[in-house]
């Protein structure tokens, strides 16, 4: 699985990089403040809306620390899509929030 780091991420988004997120947190928990421009698919449904997701990109997949990103990003993997995992998660993620 390929990863990037919490500061990596923060970098592209400070860069305005287009870069496409998913953050597969509860809502409750995004709600408390999400990357700009991730949007919330909580890992438990992820497979309901893959039809929703296009092959074509690449996905960096967040949660709160890592591990139901990681769940997710092989979900994702499994499907023949492309993603990368954020290594330690929202709580290594030290740039705005929305």
């Amino acid at each position: 699985m390929k990863v990037i780091t919490a500061s990596e991420v923060e970098a592209l988004v400070k860069s305005n990089t287009p870069i496409h997120m998913i953050d597969v947190r509860e809502e409750e928990e995004a709600a408390e403040g999400m990357i700009p421009n991730a949007k919330n698919i909580p890992l438990g449904i992820i497979e309901d809306k893959l039809d929703n997701l296009d092959k074509s990109k690449e996905y960096i997949i967040i949660c709160r620390s890592g591990n139901r990103s990681s769940m997710a990003a092989s979900i994702l993997e499994n499907n023949g899509y492309n993603v990368r995992n954020m290594t330690g998660g929202m709580l290594n993620y030290k740039g705005k929030t929305v």
